[in-house]
């Protein structure tokens, strides 16, 4: 009898492809197999394609596609954002501030900087909700500050961080503004205007195209360095053959995210809100501790901590779901959530976390499945913790 797949609980960590990201991807993996930057015929149709996948993303964030820079995906376009920033910059000051729940893409840049380019990073503290708080970003300015970078939303705990308001400080006082949106691009509107951002990253594997691919949102005007050099391509922003079969997938994805996106919102909201309410009833108000803001957050995302139990514990345990204790780049680690802590939970409370994020095709049946089966773990191993 063939194994059941488990019930995949971790869409924060990556989406599968949408099939119809695929079927358009399959043409430039074959026949359609052209270099963007020749000038004959099969050159040419790829170019079309790129430039076609420019448009779609952009128009998702509200941008112009003369703005959008294909990457390898959110690690390379946070790189691209902050050092390039960086860089360019480092005649006005050496000075950048960010957040301590930022991804380690945006943190360990940061970190690189300060380490071996001699620059002062300010790591701004959040609330008991991983919420920052927009005041302590303007008593952080300096005359020497070239960069705010500050996440859109969470990764772990789907708090959503009031960007508008920071990017208007920064805007006020000619800072760039960079914000990391691989989480919330596709899950909630997301618009570069609004948001007063310059800079923003995005990654495929976050909504429904391959792993491998992004995009770095560059606002017209923006000051900042190339990160890797080579020829002219991607208006010499971005050097290396641009990858046209997942860069065809990362644009439809985009145009679907767009096209999908109140229906989406609404629907796995609900799921969501469902899977909580069972844990909870299940298991006790008292036990089930909710990680993240309560209204400015992610609609997929189900953060949670079980008063205990050891989250990684309780997950091997359950391998008829597949969902997390935290961020996919920390797996594995048997240390608790820097950015739980850094929202003043325990540690005893940190490590009994469960990362729950819902997808594109989660029906309600998956969610009661899921709650049934953390309810009736949990509940065995208190009964076998007392024995």
């Amino acid at each position: 009898m063939q194994q059941r797949e488990p019930l995949f609980l971790d869409y924060n960590a990556t989406t599968p492809i949408d099939p119809r990201v695929r079927d358009a991807m399959l043409p430039y993996l074959g026949e359609h197999y052209g270099n963007p930057s020749t000038g004959y015929s099969l050159g040419q149709r790829a170019r079309e394609a790129v430039e076609r996948a420019r448009s779609q993303v952009a128009s998702l964030i509200g941008a112009t596609p003369e703005e959008i820079v294909f990457t390898s995906g959110g690690s390379e376009s946070d790189n691209q954002a902050i050092v390039g920033v960086a860089l360019a910059n480092a005649h006005k000051g050496k000075h950048l501030i960010t957040s301590r729940i930022e991804h380690p893409a945006v943190m360990n840049t940061c970190r690189y900087l300060e380490e071996r380019l001699g620059f002062r990073i300010t790591y701004l503290p959040v609330d008991e909700h991983g919420l920052l708080q927009p005041e302590n970003v303007l008593q952080a300015i300096t005359t020497n500050t070239i960069l705010i970078t500050v996440m859109h939303a969470n990764n772990e705990v789907g708090t959503i961080e009031p960007i508008e308001e920071v990017g208007r400080m920064a805007r006020e006082r000619g800072i760039v503004f960079h914000t990391d949106a691989a989480q919330s691009c596709g899950k909630i509107p997301v618009d570069t205007d609004r948001l007063s951002v310059d800079l923003l990253t995005l990654a495929g594997h976050k909504m429904y195209a391959p792993k491998g691919i992004g995009a770095l949102f560059i606002r017209s005007g923006t000051p900042i360095d190339s990160l890797i050099h080579g020829a002219s391509q991607e208006r010499g922003r971005r050097a290396g053959t641009e990858n046209v079969p997942y860069v065809v997938g990362l644009g439809l994805a985009c145009e679907l995210a767009r096209e999908e996106l109140a229906e989406y919102g609404v629907r796995v909201r609900e799921l969501r809100d469902r899977l909580h309410h069972i844990i909870v009833n299940g298991l006790g108000q008292a036990r089930v501790h909710p990680n993240g803001h309560p209204e400015r957050c992610l609609p997929n995302t189900l953060n949670i901590s079980i008063r205990g139990i050891s989250g990684e514990e309780l997950l091997r345990q359950v391998p008829e779901i597949a969902a997390s204790t935290g961020a996919a780049c920390h797996a594995g680690s048997v240390e608790p959530s820097s950015v739980l802590l850094a929202m003043g939970l325990s540690r005893e409370l940190a490590l009994g976390t469960l990362r729950l994020t819902l997808g594109r095709w989660i029906t309600a049946e998956d969610v009661d499945r899921a709650g049934a089966l953390i309810v009736q773990r949990v509940k065995r191993f208190s009964v076998e913790g007392k024995r």
